[in-house]
């Protein structure tokens, strides 16, 4: 039986929150490979004043087809106030 994309993000988020700790900022992508899923997610690693200096983490989490965690890994860092620009955007 298939799993619904919004299912898959929320079980992603759900066992990132439990696994690290963290207060998640926000759902970066998802995608699905042979594999399994594959759902990018910000989380905030330390709070600051004013919050445009805050530290998120972007991490990695894994699902297999079903939507079972399979793994997770932090890929990236930023403050929150610095704009990233994905490879192949148009930067005009």
């Amino acid at each position: 039986m298939a799993v619904a994309m919004a299912q898959l993000i929320q079980a992603a988020r759900s066992e990132l929150t439990k696994l690290t700790g963290l207060e998640l900022a926000g759902t970066v992508s998802a995608r699905k490979d042979a594999a399994g899923w594959h759902v990018q997610v910000e989380a905030v690693t330390k709070r600051s004043i004013p919050d445009g200096q805050d530290i998120l983490a972007t991490y990695d989490v894994t699902l297999d087809l079903e939507g079972a965690v399979l793994d997770f890994s932090r890929i990236g860092m930023r403050r929150r106030s610095d704009v990233v620009v994905a490879a192949g955007a148009d930067s005009q």
